[in-house]
């Protein structure tokens, strides 16, 4: 049987039924009750910054966008799900004629984002609301994961080029073309997957595999055939063999006897395997010798932050950084944990404020319909912290501002001469798209604009400093309401 895929949503992919189950059977429940028509408020946000990191970066609103627009059941999808003997007929009607009406607000792509902040907030028909649960966590998950390591991975290289090389190591296919998008936003400037380019206009890169040079009878051959048809773009693997005693000196080789003679300057060499501290400093003198102090030296090899601090704390001569499957997958910390959480729901037009409650204090939820604002000094536009507030609330910033840790009250700050930003948006109204995003990358300078707003102490890998994310006041009481009422009626869950 012949199969297409089809990988990007904005191509008419149908992903309406990559949902949890339950989503199904609660809606069915919601409907059978009645309560079809109540009005819900979700949010979408994580608990916690992997790798121990001070902030993260937001990601995938893009393809949330495209799967919302394209929410339809198909006569397959009800005749599967009448299958299943669970639902009603009515319920399967309802389906079959479903128009996605609901509001949703997000963060913008590329925007630094912190724990217990609404990413996004969707407000609708608690079926609808209910029912968009996997896709919004599955999206944001993973982009904002990929984004974020992408992010520790390039600062770590400073102001030289990463190109994202991972997609023969990712989860599958949307990890690799998702996440070498992601790995764009997080600053990457290129990447080995084709088909993301196609798709995303970022550049595609790549040169020989050491197949190539194995093909050959010797190196040499093979280094000036790839010569031969590359004059103006010649990167050589230099590592196939041995780098010091045949790899570089067949390349400088080459280098003078096929790239010189037009008058063509070599691209640069790349380095797989080996030490790569020792390798590149020797590598560099050799270049260095033969004329060619403009050939950059290129390292891939199982690449991630603290591997790339380390070698050029050592004084590795490196110009780029190919990385694979630790930014693809960020393999050290796999796992986004963002949640999607009831918030409020409306009756008769008025807002009821909804809370989970646990013993883990990290899992009490923040009630209400809310916003971020984020608040900026005048003088450095660094950011000072971000404040959860209530949809309605505002700031008067010609008036000093106090703020104070949610759990340890008693910590406050008085904040003076700053302005504010609220960081949502709003992309969907009544279920019509208002948004336009932007480009890739376009969405790439604006974070890396956005993440130098922070304190440097903010963007160390290790023991970064904790970023306040404070509740207004008015939020924070509304939330001790909800507590002292719950607590004093019901145990406390897990």
């Amino acid at each position: 049987m012949n199969t297409k895929f089809n990988f990007d949503v904005r191509d008419e992919r149908n992903l309406t039924m990559l949902v949890d189950f339950y989503e199904l059977t609660m809606g069915n429940g919601y409907f059978e009750k009645g309560l079809k028509d109540k009005i819900a408020y979700f949010d979408m946000f994580f608990r916690r910054v992997p790798d121990g990191g001070g902030y993260c970066i937001m990601a995938g609103v893009d393809q949330l966008i495209h799967y919302l627009n394209n929410l339809r059941f198909t006569d397959e999808d009800i005749e599967y799900l009448n299958s299943k003997n669970t639902f009603s007929e009515e319920f399967l009607q309802f389906l079959k004629d479903f128009k996605f009406t609901c509001d949703v607000w997000a963060v913008p792509e590329g925007n630094p984002v912190f724990p217990n902040e609404p990413l996004i907030t969707v407000r609708g028909p608690v079926i609808q609301a209910q029912f968009i649960e996997t896709m919004i966590l599955l999206t944001i998950n993973h982009q904002t994961l990929i984004a974020t390591k992408a992010n520790r991975i390039c600062r770590a290289a400073g102001e030289r080029p990463v190109m994202e090389f991972g997609s023969r190591r990712a989860q599958g296919y949307d990890g690799a073309i998702y996440g070498a998008r992601a790995a764009i936003i997080g600053g990457c400037d290129s990447t080995a997957c084709t088909i993301s380019d196609k798709m995303f206009n970022i550049p595609a890169v790549g040169t020989m595999a050491h197949s190539w040079v194995q093909l050959f009878d010797t190196e040499y051959e093979a280094f000036k055939s790839w010569a031969e048809l590359y004059p103006d773009n010649c990167l050589l693997l230099i590592d196939t063999y041995n780098v010091i005693k045949s790899g570089i000196p067949n390349a400088i080789k080459v280098f003078d006897e096929i790239l010189k003679p037009l008058s063509k300057r070599p691209t640069g060499i790349r380095i797989d395997s080996g030490d790569i501290t020792y390798l590149t400093k020797r590598c560099r003198e050799m270049l260095d010798e033969a004329g060619y102090s403009d050939c950059k030296i290129v390292i891939s090899n199982s690449l991630d932050e603290h591997i790339i601090k380390d070698v050029l704390d050592q004084g590795a001569c490196i110009d780029s950084f190919g990385v694979g499957e630790r930014l693809i997958t960020a393999k050290s910390e796999p796992v986004f944990g963002g949640v999607y959480k009831l918030v409020a729901i409306e009756n008769n037009n008025e807002l009821i404020p909804k809370i989970k409650i646990s013993e883990n204090d990290e899992k009490i939820t923040n009630p209400g319909f809310k916003k971020i604002i984020r608040i900026f000094d005048k003088n450095s536009h660094k950011a000072l912290a971000d404040l959860i507030a209530l949809k309605h609330e505002l700031i008067d910033e010609s008036q000093p501002l106090t703020i104070f840790d949610p759990i340890h009250t008693w910590k406050r700050k008085k904040l003076i001469n700053y302005y504010t930003k609220e960081l949502q948006v709003q992309i969907f109204d009544k279920g019509k798209c208002i948004y336009t995003s932007p480009t890739v990358l376009e969405i790439k300078k604006f974070s890396k604009n956005e993440t130098n707003k922070l304190w440097s102490e903010v963007l160390r890998f290790e023991n970064p400093h904790n970023y306040y994310v404070d509740l207004s006041n008015n939020l924070w009481s509304l939330k001790q309401s909800l507590l002292h009422k719950y607590t004093n009626s019901y145990e406390l869950s897990d």
